[in-house]
């Protein structure tokens, strides 16, 4: 579980976070939306690490993040797997080798475990006998498909995924949408999903929080999520014609 408390973040004079407490849980697919410019990337940085708060605290399981040392720093970051908007595959190593990665960095696996953990990892994402490819010699989805395999080659406790169905056709999105769930469940990892993709947050969205200006607006499941009467929060979620269909339908005598 993370848990953020009271956690405010500023760049010179102006504040972007303002004060968000929550928690995200563990074995469940937690969720962030709001619009452009809300401060969704700026709360995920807070929580990874790669900023820190002004003021407020982040646990990892109960332990202040802050208040970590160095070793501490470098074991939980070794126990989180990122899942980047672009992919961010190396375009000089295969997929086996791009798979490989984590391992090469953070173990002291042979050789031949870390190809065997990782064929194994990418067929769990449904690739198989690709492995001898380059990025560029596969579609947005795999590559999509591949960046989840080495996000949790280390078998991560903590995963984090950035705008994962970017650039992808609906049919894509689903199965990533897919795969992320399933990889949560099984692996019983705390996954933050940072989205503005509705379809997405309906197929698999179980922990849904909305921010909006840069204050915790909302945060609840995917029915609550229908029937909530918070304006700023139907404004964003009916502003596709899915979601006002999907809406109409459910709320339909």
């Amino acid at each position: 579980m993370i848990e953020l408390r009271d956690v405010y973040k500023s760049f010179d004079e102006t504040e972007i976070i303002k004060g968000i407490s929550s928690s995200f849980e563990q074995g469940k697919v937690n969720m962030i939306i709001g619009k452009s410019g809300s401060g969704k990337s700026v709360l995920t940085k807070c929580i990874i690490g790669l900023y820190s708060p002004t003021a407020g605290s982040i646990l990892f399981d109960g332990v202040d993040y802050a208040a970590m040392d160095d070793k501490q720093h470098a074991d939980l970051r070794q126990k989180i797997g990122m899942l980047f908007q672009a992919s961010a595959l190396f375009d000089s190593k295969t997929v086996l080798e791009n798979v490989m990665f984590p391992l090469e960095m953070f173990t002291e696996l042979s050789k031949a475990e870390m190809r065997d953990k990782a064929i194994e990892t990418l067929h769990k994402v449904n690739i198989i006998d690709k492995e001898h490819l380059f990025p560029a010699e596969t579609s947005g989805g795999m590559q999509k498909r591949i960046a989840i395999a080495r996000a949790i080659v280390m078998e991560p406790e903590y995963l984090f995924a950035d705008e994962p169905n970017s650039g992808l056709d609906p049919q894509t999105a689903i199965v990533i949408d897919n795969l992320l769930q399933e990889i949560t469940y099984e692996y019983n990892t705390t996954t933050i999903v940072i989205t503005h993709d509705m379809n997405s947050v309906m197929e698999a969205g179980d922990n849904i929080m909305f921010i909006h200006e840069g204050n915790k607006w909302w945060q609840g499941d995917k029915e609550s999520l229908i029937h909530s009467e918070n304006k700023e929060l139907q404004d964003f979620v009916y502003a596709s014609s899915f979601m006002k269909r999907l809406r109409s339908q459910l709320l339909s005598p």
